[in-house]
């Protein structure tokens, strides 16, 4: 008879601690939900296990809210309705802003690249006589009229020692001409002076 009620009385004991741990279980996970915070999912759920229910008179099962707490929810959904639209607008604002944005970096690195390629022209090509030419043409060009100056420079030295040569030459013939004209009017003046000694002497003898 004790050993039974000895049993008894651990059964009960169980059973109460099972219930009471049960308890504990359902108030921890209640604590999880409130209906003044965490998200809406949560503020649902919150409702759903405190509504309470009861059977009509025709036997149907109801489940009982209390019409604070919708209105509760009511305000939170509009109110986190209304935050996700102004972050969809917010979004939407600086979508079209970064768009903007983006078209004007294209417009400035399309003038970057126009301004690139002037500068790549202007610097691979050079103005010549007022014309627009490679940098490559214009350095034959001027290579060209620097070979063509050297060339008529040489000619013209050449010209010079040949026409110096030639000069010194004339003056070489001149120097000789002038002798030799010297030494004809020389030889041409003592047979003048002969002839007229020789007159002289003629002229003597028909006086005597």
């Amino acid at each position: 008879m004790k050993f039974l009620l000895k049993a008894a009385v651990i059964l009960l004991v169980l059973f109460n601690l099972q219930s009471l741990n049960a308890q504990a279980s359902t108030d921890k996970d209640d604590e999880k939900y409130s209906l003044n915070s965490g998200t809406i999912d949560n503020q649902f759920e919150y409702i759903f296990r405190k509504s309470g229910n009861f059977r009509g008179t025709n036997g149907q099962r109801y489940e009982a809210v209390k019409t604070a707490w919708l209105l509760t929810l009511k305000a939170h959904v509009l109110d986190s309705l209304k935050t996700t639209y102004k972050n969809l607008e917010d979004s939407k604002a600086t979508v079209a802003n970064q768009a903007k944005e983006i078209e004007d970096l294209k417009g400035k690195l399309g003038n970057t690249q126009t301004i690139l390629d002037q500068t790549n022209n202007e610097k691979n090509n050079m103005s010549l006589l007022g014309m627009s030419t490679s940098k490559t043409n214009y350095n034959v060009i001027m290579w060209s009229i620097i070979a063509g100056l050297a060339a008529l420079l040489l000619f013209f030295i050449y010209k010079f020692k040949n026409s110096n040569s030639l000069t010194r030459e004339a003056k070489h013939k001149l120097d000789e001409v002038e002798t030799e004209f010297e030494e004809h009017r020389r030889t041409a003046l003592e047979r003048e002076q002969k002839v007229r000694r020789q007159l002289q002497d003629e002229i003597n003898k028909n006086k005597a």
